[in-house]
């Protein structure tokens, strides 16, 4: 493994009150030590571990900047090697000088993502953990901090790396059988392994089942505001907003695109999506906006079909078009919009209520307003109703939905075998290929492409 010694600005790029440098690796202290000269007159090299020193970065016989400087011996470091970390002044070129002077000693400068690399492969975290840091990163609600942090303290891993050992321990079992051959000895008990082949399947498959809300959550949860022209989509949109983003007028057909902004509400953001009326379409542009609508209602987590009292005789033909057209888990709210207007309204909502029986209905006014507090009160409450499956743990991570894919084949290949009563070299594959997509998932099993295509895709000084 590469342990020599690397340098990059952690803070965000440009002028700032501070801006922090870390440096890692074998030798990293002596090599501050000839760029870093300590008030105190002693060396960094003296000084022990975990510490700060006030000094000043040498330029020449000059004084570039006065810093903290921060020690850490290894292993007691983030990346398990000996590490400083310089809080300088945030100047453009007080942070370039620096990293020149680093340089000219024997550093160079990091990867994206290389200091992490580091602390993963020195055995400070597991793939998973390190994973979880990209994503505190890039954490913009409540709920996906909360994702990144159980992440990180193992909530994913722990439970799986337990579980690829039970699945080792029958695996070596199995296979002990093939070693004996014409003994007719039976050391993995055939019951046990069935129990436990169900248990491990309906854990991997929950796991898997629940990227869908994980990658939403992480990315924002997609809401499709969908129903006939001048129905009042758009002014929903601005009313939710509590701004003017989407185009209102009384003719109709003029949302020829979906609008798409977020909103958090209460730590959980969402995406919501204008999208343009659906009905026959006058022009080849408004068919393009129409075929548009239909895809974002295949793609949405939530659809919000909006009718007024002028469509409720067309009402059956918008409710079977978008419920046809929404994915499998997703989830449909009908919004009985200007109520404002009405004279019954409660007739007509049980009236809807009988078209469209169990599905959740709610009168509005977009725009008056009335009717927007219960109507986001309903999105938290169809969202979080799945924050806490069976697993405890949400998947969010590409990578990990793939892996738990192939592994649950392989659990129900050796169900299926189990039953059919099949020797053990036969479900002993099965079961290696269990173990070796969890091992991928925990870094247990890795290569260079697949810590390449993780770390790639992060910034420069993590």
């Amino acid at each position: 493994m590469d342990n020599s010694v690397i340098c990059a600005i952690a803070t965000p790029p440009g002028r700032g009150a501070i801006a922090v440098v870390r440096v890692s690796g074998e030798g990293a202290i002596p090599l501050c030590d000839r760029v870093i000269r300590a008030r105190s007159g002693k060396r960094l090299v003296e000084c022990p571990s975990r510490t700060l020193h006030l000094g000043e970065v040498m330029d020449g016989e000059g004084c570039l900047d006065e810093v903290l400087v921060s020690l850490f011996r290894a292993p007691r470091s983030f990346t398990g090697e000996e590490s400083v970390e310089i809080s300088c002044h945030g100047s453009t070129y007080i942070q370039q000088r620096l990293l020149q002077l680093l340089i000219l000693a024997g550093a160079r400068l990091a990867t994206p993502g290389e200091f992490t690399r580091r602390s993963f492969l020195n055995g400070k975290m597991d793939l998973p953990r390190a994973e979880a840091v990209m994503d505190l990163l890039s954490a913009t609600s409540s709920s996906a901090h909360e994702m990144a942090m159980n992440q990180m303290r193992g909530g994913f891993s722990s439970g799986l790396m337990t579980l690829r050992g039970e699945l080792l321990r029958v695996a070596s079992l199995l296979e002990l059988e093939l070693d004996f051959p014409e003994e007719d000895v039976t050391f993995a008990d055939r019951v046990e392994l069935v129990s436990m082949a169900r248990r491990v399947h309906d854990l991997i498959s929950g796991l898997r089942d629940s990227f869908s809300l994980g990658n939403a959550l992480k990315t924002g949860i997609p809401v499709a505001i969908v129903g006939p022209p001048n129905a009042g989509k758009s002014t929903l949109l601005n009313t939710l907003l509590r701004e003017e983003r989407a185009i209102v007028s009384e003719r109709e057909g003029t949302t020829r695109d979906a609008i798409e902004e977020t909103l958090d509400i209460e730590g959980v953001t969402f995406r919501f999506i204008d999208t343009a009326g659906i009905r026959v379409a006058s022009d080849e542009i408004e068919a393009i906006g129409i075929s548009r609508a239909f895809m974002n209602i295949s793609r949405a987590r939530v659809v919000l079909l909006l009718l007024d009292d002028t469509r409720l005789a067309s009402f059956a033909r918008y409710y079977g078009q978008v419920r046809d057209g929404i994915s499998p888990g997703a989830s449909l709210i009908l919004l009985l919009n200007k109520v404002d207007s009405l004279d019954d309204p409660a007739a007509i909502v049980e009236r809807l209520r009988a078209l469209a029986p169990g599905e959740p209905l709610l009168p509005l006014s977009a725009k008056t307003g009335e009717g927007i507090e219960p109507l986001t009160r309903l999105l938290l409450a169809t969202v979080t109703a799945g924050l806490r499956p069976a697993s405890g743990t949400l998947v969010n991570n590409l990578r990990h939905y793939e892996a738990l894919t192939r592994a649950g084949q392989a659990t129900t290949r050796l169900l299926a075998g189990l039953e059919a009563g099949l020797g053990g070299e036969i479900l002993s594959q099965d079961l290696r290929e269990c173990i070796h997509y969890i091992g991928e998932i925990t870094g247990e099993i890795t290569t260079d492409e697949i810590l390449g295509n993780i770390f790639k895709h992060f910034c420069i000084g993590k």
